[in-house]
């Protein structure tokens, strides 16, 4: 599903249009560094683009945006429809895909519960439960409940690399001194509140997702 974004949003919708769009350069730089990605390697940014309505895809169409194909666990297979919507994809030129979640305050870091039908919502248990096991994550900790988002994307990192052997990695885009949405005015402050997240969700300081997964935090300064 393409999903077109209006180019007059607030907090992470408005820097992530500008980040990868206007200052490309900053972006890949934080984002290579966050990756230990050398220098030399070029990063192009698939979504959300100015010539593209600024859209922001999700369930099949994500896949097809960054020509991949999962040909051993099926998307369909592993999750419902209307899966996560991804602010952000890009691609490696090497090799290797972008999939990025990007947050300005940390009261969107709260997401709320799946609101999956019952149907629907058996299948992302078992999907996320699949996931825990695989990150050595109690099962008992409900991760359709508060904090679902960020289980989500975990999970389809776990699909895309471990069920698919697609190369993979999960960016957290967290920007730094959003007045407008009273957003963290450091990264300090960030970090505490991902330590809570990832403290509910059950997650060790390292998982066997770890060397794919990193937090990057963008100065809003640098991106007007």
């Amino acid at each position: 599903m393409r999903q077109p974004q209006s180019p007059h949003g607030r907090g992470s919708l408005k820097w992530m249009q500008l980040a990868a769009n206007e200052r490309a350069d900053y972006l890949n730089r934080m984002v290579r560094d966050a990756c230990s990605i050398p220098s030399e390697e070029m990063i192009e940014w698939l979504s959300p683009r100015a010539d593209d309505e600024w859209a922001e895809y999700r369930d099949g169409d994500f896949l097809n945006l960054l020509g991949i194909e999962l040909s051993a666990r099926p998307l369909r297979e592993f999750w419902p429809r209307l899966g996560p919507q991804w602010d952000a994809l890009g691609r490696i030129h090497s090799g290797g895909v972008l999939l990025v979640e990007a947050k300005a305050n940390i009261l969107e870091a709260v997401s709320p519960p799946s609101q999956a039908s019952p149907r629907s919502l058996s299948r992302i248990r078992a999907s996320l439960e699949d996931t825990q096991r695989f990150l050595r994550v109690d099962t008992r900790i409900d991760w359709t409940a508060k904090l679902y988002q960020y289980a989500n994307r975990l999970a389809h990192l776990y699909l895309l690399r471990e069920l698919n052997g697609i190369d993979a990695r999960l960016l957290f885009i967290y920007f730094v001194g959003d007045r407008d949405v009273d957003g963290p005015r450091t990264v300090r402050e960030w970090q505490a509140a991902l330590t809570v997240v990832k403290g509910v969700l059950g997650l060790p300081g390292r998982h066997r997702l770890s060397a794919c997964v990193s937090d990057v935090f963008l100065d809003v300064a640098e991106l007007i």
